[in-house]
């Protein structure tokens, strides 16, 4: 069952992870809310947790090109 936790925590991109750090919550919690939202919305927070997916990407990404190092210039 944890291997199967993990592999699901790393392939769905961190975003409940993320949010729980930022909140003070347990990142468990928070997906179960977004599983109870999902059900009750009929998965309009699935398009949310897409574009909060996508946001992080795009931070990383920024973060590594805003200090370059020798090798990359």
């Amino acid at each position: 069952m944890n291997r199967l936790r993990y592999l699901v925590e790393n392939q769905l991109f961190g975003v409940c992870s993320r949010l729980g750090e930022k909140l003070n919550f347990s990142a468990s919690s928070v997906r179960l809310y977004f599983i109870y939202a999902s059900f009750f919305t009929f998965g309009s927070p699935i398009i949310l947790y897409l574009v909060l997916a996508f946001w992080m990407e795009v931070r990383k990404h920024l973060r590594r090109h805003k200090n370059p190092t020798v090798w990359e210039f």
